[in-house]
């Protein structure tokens, strides 16, 4: 198949390319073009585009975890940007798009035992909100005789990635004891490797439009991926198990100082934040993805490493 990906240079797009590179002809659309080994070519946004079965749209304003992005960034892109690629879409000849949400889109916080595509939205902020007003306008704009599929992956990892674990891996290079673990959370993570056979088998499969989580089949405690953070750097995982209405105390009083531990950082890192993928495994036809949560974990955490990761 003819497949155009935005955002082609960014880390899903790199990873995406070398899955789908030996079976299509890839092209991309991104803000930079340089050449890129198994992407026949490179257009700017305003160039005219060759003729293409499926458009994955990757492009996107991500998340800031310092909170410090203007609002209207998020809209402009997530949601304008979208816009116009979704409408390309409509008057061209392909016949499915992928849309990148996120889980963010549906919610900040996970109420019950996960979270499912039922569940109402409820965004918290300007990533989550641009994202959503984005899946509004794809869903009020879809045509039946086209297949739209909209993911909402949580935490994508792989190797080459540099933004999603941050902190943890900060507190593992520089030997810190991880003091939260009374917090025996869980959390869902997507690896690099399963998003990219997930989007494949729905290119090939051409399964039922719709909203898709997209996550590892088995969810981890934050302490597990300390202790794999430690075993990658062949070290043994110190894990103090302080009492946790010591640790609220200390978080409040550095919301109130503007610390590192603050409450809205505690919470992000103690909460369940558990992702059903069953609705996408039934309509591929799957009972497990082929990666495991543990190993593409360990995979990306044996080719970090943690001296580049800045606070």
């Amino acid at each position: 198949m003819n497949i155009l990906i935005t955002g082609i240079h960014g880390f899903v797009g790199n990873n995406l390319v070398n899955a789908l590179k030996d079976h299509h002809h890839i092209y991309g659309v991104d803000i930079v073009s340089p050449q890129k080994d198994g992407v026949i070519e490179t257009f700017s946004w305003d160039s005219p585009l060759p003729a293409i079965d499926t458009i994955i749209h990757l492009a996107g304003k991500a998340h800031d975890t310092k909170n410090q992005a203007d609002a209207k960034i998020y809209f402009d892109v997530n949601f304008g940007l979208t816009k116009k690629i979704f409408d390309y879409f409509l008057q061209s000849g392909a016949k499915q798009f992928i849309f990148f949400s996120s889980v963010k889109a549906a919610a900040d916080r996970v109420e019950g035992d996960f979270l499912t595509e039922e569940v109402v939205p409820h965004p918290c902020g300007p990533y989550g909100e641009s994202k959503i007003k984005a899946e509004k306008y794809i869903l009020n704009h879809s045509l039946t005789d086209k297949k739209v599929y909209i993911f909402r992956p949580c935490m994508i990892h792989g190797p080459g990635n540099k933004g999603n674990l941050n902190l943890l891996y900060q507190v593992a290079g520089r030997k810190i004891p991880w003091p939260l673990g009374a917090f025996d959370n869980l959390r869902s993570f997507m690896s690099i490797d399963n998003l990219s056979y997930i989007i494949e088998q729905f290119i090939v499969q051409n399964p039922a439009s719709g909203i898709y989580h997209l996550a590892d089949d088995e969810p981890l405690s934050t302490n597990e991926l300390i202790r794999l953070i430690a075993e990658s750097k062949h070290q043994k995982a110190r894990i103090w198990k302080i009492n946790q209405s010591l640790i609220q105390g200390i978080a409040k009083i550095g919301s109130l100082l503007r610390l590192p531990l603050n409450l809205d950082r505690l919470q992000k890192l103690t909460e369940n934040y558990v992702v059903s993928n069953q609705k996408m495994k039934t309509a591929l036809g799957i009972n497990q993805l082929p990666i495991d949560a543990r190993t593409g974990l360990q995979q990306t955490l044996n080719n970090i490493k943690f001296t580049t990761y800045n606070s």
